[in-house]
């Protein structure tokens, strides 16, 4: 990977195929993949799931993403990633990122819908637990779900 930036090898760690699993009753497993692009500038991350079962709750069979595509790139001036979102229902998002000490956060502030993820690694660095929250003011925010990254193939 031609002059990439040190920050990036944080992201290392995601390199690979992964299970998700939401905690949610009735939702099966997805799978998330990241792999390196354009020389190891940008990490691109594509998740998809089999079709939600009838079981399922109606707001997720009303509101299922699958696919999606995110775009992982660095500003060098903050050492935080920018991440690029879109999915199957026409959704687009700009998020923030870092990725440091094993923890990994995602957030997104926007009016009447801000978004923040966290996410711990298990010591050995193949299993993520963490949740997705909500807030409309950005200011009390509510769990929308928690889910676990099982590592399924690392990638060299």
């Amino acid at each position: 990977m031609l002059n990439r930036h040190l920050a990036l090898a944080r992201l290392d760690v995601l390199v690979g195929r992964w299970t998700v699993q939401p905690k949610v009753n009735g939702v099966g497993r997805a799978w998330t993949e990241f792999a390196w692009q354009d020389d190891g500038q940008f990490l691109r991350q594509f998740t998809d799931a089999e079709p939600l079962p009838a079981t399922a709750p109606q707001a997720w069979r009303d509101n299922a993403p699958f696919p999606t595509v995110a775009l992982i790139g660095l500003d060098d001036t903050t050492e935080e990633f920018t991440m690029l979102y879109a999915d199957a229902r026409g959704v687009h998002r700009v998020y923030r990122m870092t990725l440091a000490d094993g923890e990994w956060r995602i957030w997104r502030h926007a009016p009447g819908f801000n978004q923040r993820f966290h996410g711990t690694f298990s010591a050995d660095g193949d299993t993520v637990n963490a949740r997705w929250e909500m807030s409309k003011d950005g200011q009390t925010w509510d769990l929308d779900f928690e889910l676990t990254y099982a590592r399924a193939v690392q990638t060299p």
